[in-house]
């Protein structure tokens, strides 16, 4: 009987090659995670350190760089990191190589609350701590504001934030106990009265038109309030 060779190699390969690939699999399953490799995805600006989410991975699966691969919960590790008031998304994974990684999303802060406590409304509308490591330069709000009911607040910091002239110009937020915003310019004296957020856009653009017709006619210090809370008009009170 004539042994066939071919047959015998091609057999002996495949038992191999499952040989190989069951051991690097076993080696994968039981190596161990390293320190953790932090990943920051968007603006520069650092509100949580590297250190602080270090500690929060760590913290939450016990000293995890010595933590067998398999044994290793991302999904938890993300819940940690997602329930930090800094943090906006948490992506969590074990690179072949043995080594955690964290890619994090910061929240972005567009206005600063300085009342009877001090936070951030981020871009989202909800509340943001302050940072020990970084302070944004954002407008302050003041006068009445509560943590719970921050929605007016949020609509104008958010028309603020995405326009170029507000952006540069607004400093201060107010809103007082009837819910009434006024606003405040940097290096202009007087007070902008917006009433509520119905209209803004079209309030906005009455600014606008005020500001530019006044900086051409250099009479800014001429007004001690500007009111924009009528239809198709500003009415001014001057100093």
């Amino acid at each position: 009987m004539r042994v066939n060779w071919n047959y015998i190699k091609v057999f002996i390969l495949l038992l191999l090659v499952v040989f190989l690939y069951a051991f690097a699999l076993q080696r994968n399953e039981v190596r161990i995670v390293s320190q953790p490799q932090i990943k920051f995805i968007g603006h520069n600006n650092l509100f949580i350190s590297n250190e602080t989410v270090s500690k929060l991975l760590i913290q939450n699966y016990q000293e995890a760089q010595k933590v067998p691969k398999e044994t290793l919960d991302l999904k938890e590790l993300e819940r940690a990191l997602n329930s930090n008031p800094m943090i906006k998304s948490a992506e969590v994974y074990v690179a072949v190589n043995g080594t955690l990684n964290a890619e994090i999303e910061q929240k972005t802060p567009i206005a600063r609350v300085r009342t009877n406590a001090s936070y951030y409304i981020d871009d989202e509308g909800f509340y943001m701590p302050l940072s020990a490591n970084y302070s944004a330069r954002v407008p302050l709000v003041t006068g009445y504001v509560e943590k719970n009911k921050l929605k007016n607040v949020y609509i104008v910091a958010n028309k603020i934030s995405h326009d170029e002239f507000l952006k540069k110009n607004v400093i201060e937020i107010n809103q007082t106990i009837n819910n009434t915003i006024y606003l405040r310019l940097r290096q202009c004296k007087f007070v902008i009265q917006l009433g509520s957020v119905k209209s803004l856009d079209k309030k906005i653009n009455n600014l606008k038109a005020f500001y530019q017709k006044c900086l051409k006619e250099k009479t800014l210090n001429h007004y001690k309030k500007v009111n924009l809370q009528f239809d198709n008009q500003v009415v001014c009170t001057k100093t």
